[in-house]
């Protein structure tokens, strides 16, 4: 939202004092909120673990398995050559390999990536270092290579269309594996895995390895995170804070890896014998070719370390049954999602630090969508509109109160000049302000009546602030000249017209009770500094920041014109009159 000051505050000294703390406030609070990000999103730090040497770290735990490594044989069930079958229905085309028993591309049909093409979650280059999707992970690595390398019988190749099953077998040695995997209407797989060695089951975990494939800016590296939860407690864990190879016991009722708008989610149907793993590697981008996509941060011949996330999660008794969702973060698709206990997977979208303001904001944004216009962008001005129309009569009050102050401004005067307006530091300092203080309360006047507009819309500005890069419904939304809301207005026009419309905002707002020198500070400071928040930041949030704006001139130019407008207009005339009028002091030569 736009007000950021107290702009009605008057009331001399004391009052100035009052608004410099609201500026301390909300630069602590501004700058308080990039550290808790910072925190929860810190710089990465090289980690090469890849899931095969994942394996191997924790080879010795295959003993506690108790999975026998007889030498009992079992008939052979190969592929003799390598085959792929694709499942599709509205919302995907799932590409699988009998090599693995994996998948090699999985396509949601109603989003794209940055170049326009259908966007694959598999992210490819990493997959095929770090590991495929449905590929299975065990605690022994020669095992894993084994597994993910055979060639399985599939029950059918070609194309099928949903609802449909698939299913994979292979077995070689004493070692058997069986995946099958059923499709329906939604974004939701159902898989049944099992792995025996020397007739026994094996602890393998189906894994999602590599990240996903949407990765193509820096910011969807850094919202990297694995996320999990168990009934109504949710987590959820950046980047940097994820172990390579770490084992996280149940129960849980979902586990997986996300990033900013899509995410591979695991719902085990036993909640109480699930287990997870968590893989963290770090790429470097120049070991990709130059028509790499993850070239792109490879800038002066220094490339980038990106980290990498997934998870893989079974049952402990090596039978694994659980269901994946995989695909977009939409809050309408994650409530129609339940896991085995009944919770939605609602929590997978993580609004951040103010996230019960954000969410519901979403949700009258996405109403007005919905219902009233189409287009997200129209949406944001028409929603921004409403707020500053529900605001206005506590802009209003706010106005009165500082009226009220401005009346009693001279008696307020009298006693300071009775104290001499004492240091802060000076002991009487705190008899003026007490003195100031009953007598305030006395004519009904409040010293934060002109506070609440702005105590109620910061908090939106930083809710929307951070929601604007959370919801994909806003990804690749259209608005004139902006072709993705949730990134940067590429001409910068918005911002630059952002520092006009601020500076608008400080010239038509009164601000008697303000000492000139901070009113000239804050006239240049705010402009410049609500261009710089938006330069590089969603456009969306310039626009609803820019109509708030305007709205917000609109509203204070009719205030101003009022009776209310012009008797403040008339009362801090006089007191600059009588200031004027005061004994001259001139300073003596020495």
């Amino acid at each position: 939202m736009p007000e950021y000051t107290n702009p009605n505050q008057t009331g001399g000294g004391q009052d100035s004092r009052l608004f410099t703390v609201m500026i301390l406030v909300m630069f602590a609070a501004i700058f308080g909120y990039q550290w808790w990000q910072l925190k929860h999103t810190p710089p990465p730090e090289p980690q090469h673990a890849t899931p095969a040497a994942q394996s191997q770290s924790a080879s010795s735990a295959a003993a506690t398995q108790g999975a026998p490594t007889g030498p009992a044989t079992v008939a052979e069930v190969k592929a003799t050559g390598e085959s792929t079958t694709v499942v599709e229905n509205e919302l995907y085309r799932i590409t699988f390999s009998n090599h693995g028993a994996q998948v090699t591309s999985w396509v949601l049909k109603k989003y794209k990536d940055g170049e326009g093409h259908p966007l694959d979650l598999v992210h490819d280059e990493a997959a095929k270092i770090y590991g495929y999707p449905m590929s299975l992970y065990t605690y022994d690595a020669t095992l894993t290579q084994a597994i993910s390398q055979a060639l399985y019988v599939p029950s059918a190749t070609g194309t099928l269309q949903a609802p449909a099953t698939l299913s994979f077998e292979y077995a070689a040695g004493n070692v058997t594996v069986k995946k099958t995997f059923s499709f329906g209407a939604d974004y939701v797989v159902h898989a049944d895995t099992l792995v025996t060695r020397g007739g026994s089951p094996v602890r393998a975990l189906l894994s999602w390895p590599m990240g996903l494939g949407d990765m193509e800016g820096t910011s969807s590296f850094a919202s990297s995170q694995i996320d999990t939860a168990y009934k109504n407690n949710d987590d959820h864990v950046a980047f940097k804070k994820v172990t390579g190879g770490a084992t996280l016991n149940g129960p849980f009722d979902y586990a997986g890896t996300s990033d900013q708008y899509f995410a591979a989610i695991f719902m085990p149907d036993q909640p109480t014998d699930a287990t997870v793993v968590t893989f963290h590697d770090m790429v470097d981008a120049a070991q990709f070719t130059k028509g790499s996509r993850l070239r792109q941060f490879v800038t002066n011949d220094k490339p980038a370390k990106l980290p990498m996330l997934g998870a893989a999660v079974g049952s402990l008794s090596g039978h694994n049954e659980e269901r994946v969702f995989v695909g977009p973060k939409a809050m309408t698709v994650l409530a129609s999602v339940t896991t085995a206990t009944g919770t939605s997977l609602k929590s997978v979208l993580d609004f951040g630090f103010f996230g019960p303001i954000g969410k519901y904001l979403f949700v009258a944004l996405h109403f007005v969508q919905e219902h009233v216009v189409s287009n997200w962008g129209w949406a944001i001005i028409l929603f921004t509109l409403f707020i500053n129309i529900v605001l206005l009569p506590l802009r209003i009050q706010s106005m009165r109160s500082a009226l009220k102050m401005q009346r009693i401004q001279p008696e307020l005067d009298k006693i300071k000049a009775k104290y001499k307006n004492p240091g802060p530091t000076d002991p009487k300092a705190a008899e003026m302000n007490a003195e100031i203080m009953d007598y305030q309360k006395s004519q009904g006047v409040s010293m934060f009546g002109g506070c609440i507009p702005s105590l109620i819309q910061l908090p939106l500005l930083f809710a929307f602030f951070t929601m604007m890069t959370r919801v994909v419904e806003l990804r690749q939304a259209h608005w004139y000249w902006l072709h993705d809301l949730s990134a940067a207005d590429p001409y910068h026009i918005l911002p630059i017209f952002m520092v006009l419309t601020s500076f608008l905002v400080q010239f038509y707002t009164p601000s008697p009770g303000v000492d000139p020198q901070q009113q000239r500070m804050m006239a240049f400071m705010m402009p410049a500094f609500s261009g710089w928040m938006t330069w590089n930041y969603a456009s969306g949030l310039a626009l609803y920041w820019n109509t708030g704006n305007l709205v917000m001139i609109l509203m204070q130019l009719g205030i101003n014109y009022s009776s209310l407008g012009k008797e403040m207009k008339k009362l801090a005339a006089d007191r600059a009159a009588r200031k004027s009028a005061g004994p001259k002091v001139i300073q003596g030569k020495r």
